[in-house]
């Protein structure tokens, strides 16, 4: 499971480096390989990008392609992730190349976050991360537009 944030820099070619504790997940889920597998591909709710391990984002892919595909809402979402979603590999330095499309679309600049979030691994802007963050902090706690499950939860 991927937890945790970590400031990191793109390189002048777009390279990131993937942080040492997610690099050893990602290659505690490929055992057979010595350069995990990932996808990257555009959140279609935010300016970031989402990075799965291949065998997480194939199980996505899946459901994704049983939508509807007459249904207009269905497929937008299937363009829009499946459309985007490009295959990457972890080199030997534990670096990963983004496209410039996919850095175009989250505003990546020199600057960089990656936030752990369970089976994926997200990738926003700094700035834009902060300033995402900011709002949600300030942001009045409507219990009314939580899920009922949420409400059960204790921290």
């Amino acid at each position: 499971m991927f937890r945790g944030a970590a400031a990191i820099n793109i390189d002048t070619k777009g390279r990131i480096a993937m942080p040492v504790r997610f690099r050893d997940l990602l290659i505690d889920k490929v055992e057979s390989q010595t350069n995990p597998q990932l996808v990257v591909t555009i959140d279609t709710e935010e300016p970031c990008l989402m990075i799965y391990p291949l065998n997480e984002w194939d199980l996505i892919q899946q459901k994704l392609e049983q939508l509807p595909s007459f249904n207009p809402s269905a497929r937008r979402i299937q363009r829009l992730l499946i459309g985007h979603a490009t295959d990457l590999e972890l080199d030997a330095n534990g670096r990963i190349l983004l496209p410039a499309l996919l850095r175009e679309y989250a505003q990546l600049n020199k600057k960089v976050m990656l936030l752990g979030q369970g089976k994926k691994i997200e990738l926003w802007s700094e700035p834009l991360w902060n300033t995402r963050r900011e709002t949600y902090l300030q942001a009045s706690s409507n219990t009314e537009e939580l899920p009922e499950l949420l409400h059960q939860l204790s921290l």
